[in-house]
């Protein structure tokens, strides 16, 4: 069947943040000087918000420059931040640390980033930008000159087979003179864009890590709206990147969560049992005794900073967000920077539309690079790689450029690709994780649960592989089948298969909450991760 073309001026694949700060922006400038700007946004969750997770505290600087009056139209940024606390942990006991220059929150709010994202689809929408939540880019479109056309929405109604069902419906071509690519972490079209366009030449690899998230409902006496913790050490060996998050805000709400740089290298490491231990700890224990756990879920974060960051543009569209790799790590924050990415292109974008011009925008690499945005990651993008001389090298590395340099150094350190860090597992020491209790500590299927997470089971499983035999014989043989435990939502699992005299891999694709870490983690990269039907995923709620 045919599919049905819509044509738009700028069509914007993803509604998070930066997503949707480059809709409101472009319709902003397009009132301001009486222009008529078609825009479209794109959104593969159920709704604005479903795939949407982050701890998360936000800064205002972009929100604030893009809606100066959020606070009168009702923003859901209700918990300023409080008291900072930063902790290392030893097995037993904590010793509390100077929180670090850029861990300071004072004048910052804790937020569930799907509710604020929900919120700006709401002003994008006043403004007339198109929202289509439920439908999944699938495929981008190119002009024969090899310029981006636009993108397309998966089919509906395909079978497991590949053939279409009764209820196919094709999918939608989105054409567009511009396209702008807001897709999160590790972007399904965004990795087909660098490599089309070589968008990576020059740079540093990207280096991403994995956040995982739960939000409990905690008992009143032991709620304090405003705290920020933050931990390091425990239970993380000392040459693994990685820490801990709790956020009080709400009504008796507690966000906690703990992120583990990808770039570890023993194959049996758990990024989601060593989070579950982690609550475990006699200090952090007592907030979540008596509570209830009441949602979950994962992401991937890009960690690489200044040095990591493509080429943003390309014949026909451009980058934002976390597609590109904006997180301000230091910071452990990327809402804002985000959101300015989505400004900085959609004002040059605009400039580019309105003096209809063809090709790829100009400008928008450049005002990056002069803004706040830019001067801020590229003042702390030594932090980052320098833990790759462990814990310790690392704090003292950053106390170094926190306090001496102050992000003036005339060098720049580089990362490596995370998929080919692990090790053997001949190499490593096994670890050994204890079973959940069900009351604070719990296993996969159960967290899953709360995500919300829902796949159409009789249509094509979206986590492929591009030869079925690596799996069983490189990554379970090499490196003790690490899909099996990087994966914090149980999709991967070695079974036995007595019919091949071994084991098999199987891909329970029904529970994957979008979290792109096996696309990223696989020691082989023979994971390709791509867009399931659209709707399908995590329905997170608050998080």
């Amino acid at each position: 069947m045919e599919r049905e073309a819509m044509e738009f001026d700028v069509v914007i694949v993803g509604g998070g943040p930066s997503g949707l700060a480059a809709a409101i922006r472009l319709k902003t400038l397009a009132a301001e000087t009486g222009h008529d700007l078609s825009v479209c946004v794109l959104e593969k969750g159920s709704e604005v918000g479903a795939h949407i997770l982050s701890g998360a505290v936000i800064e205002t600087r972009a929100l604030d420059e893009l809606i100066p009056d959020w606070r009168d139209r009702g923003a859901p940024l209700d918990t300023p931040a409080g008291k900072d606390r930063f902790l290392f942990l030893t097995e037993k006991r904590h010793v509390t640390l100077p929180a670090p220059p850029q861990m300071h929150n004072a004048g910052n709010y804790i937020v569930s980033l799907g509710n604020v994202c929900r919120w700006l689809a709401e002003q994008a929408e006043a403004l007339e930008v198109e929202i289509y939540p439920g439908f999944a880019a699938a495929e981008v479109l190119y002009h024969p000159d090899g310029s981006v056309k636009g993108v397309a929405t998966g089919d509906m109604g395909v079978g497991k087979d590949g053939a279409p069902t009764a209820n196919h419906e094709p999918g939608v071509e989105l054409h567009a003179r511009q396209t702008i690519f807001a897709e999160g972490c590790r972007g399904s079209l965004t990795k087909g864009l660098m490599e089309r366009f070589d968008l990576r030449k020059g740079v540093q690899p990207q280096t991403y890590g994995i956040g995982i998230k739960e939000l409990w409902e905690v008992e009143a006496a032991k709620h304090a709206p405003g705290l920020i913790e933050h931990t390091i050490g425990w239970p993380v060996p000392r040459d693994v990147y990685g820490g801990s998050f709790q956020y009080h805000f709400g009504d008796r709400l507690v966000a906690v969560g703990f992120v583990i740089g990808l770039d570890y290298t023993n194959p049996y490491l758990s990024p989601f049992d060593e989070f579950q231990r982690f609550k475990t700890h006699p200090s952090i224990r007592p907030t979540f005794e008596g509570g209830r756990r009441i949602a979950y879920g994962a992401r991937a974060l890009a960690e690489g900073g200044w040095q990591s960051l493509p080429r943003l543009t390309f014949p026909g569209g451009a980058l934002v967000g976390d597609t590109a790799g904006f997180l301000n790590v230091p910071k452990i924050k990327g809402t804002h920077t985000a959101m300015k990415s989505g400004m900085l292109a959609a004002e040059a974008v605009f400039e580019h539309l309105k003096a209809e011009r063809d090709g790829s925008v100009s400008g928008y690499q450049e005002a990056v690079a002069s803004s706040w945005l830019g001067k801020e990651l590229k003042a702390v993008r030594n932090i980052r790689p320098s833990f790759k001389w462990g814990l310790w090298g690392g704090l003292t590395y950053s106390a170094l450029e926190a306090y001496v340099f102050r992000g003036a150094m005339p060098w720049t350190l580089g990362h490596h690709e995370d998929h080919a860090a692990l090790k053997p597992a001949a190499e490593c020491t096994p670890i050994d994780y204890p079973k959940p209790d069900g009351t604070l500590t719990f296993d996969r299927l159960s967290s899953v649960y709360l995500s919300n997470t829902n796949h159409e089971e009789d249509q094509p499983c979206h986590l492929t592989l591009k030869d079925a035999g690596v799996p069983v014989g490189v990554n379970l043989a090499t490196f003790a089948g690490p899909e099996a435990r990087f994966c914090p939502a149980g999709v991967y699992e070695f079974v036995d298969d007595p019919a091949a005299g071994g084991q098999r891999l199987q891909i329970n694709f029904q529970n994957c909450v979008h979290c792109k870490t096996c696309d990223i983690k696989d020691p082989t990269q023979n994971i390709n991760w791509v867009v399931p039907q659209g709707g399908d995923g995590p329905n997170y709620p608050n998080m």
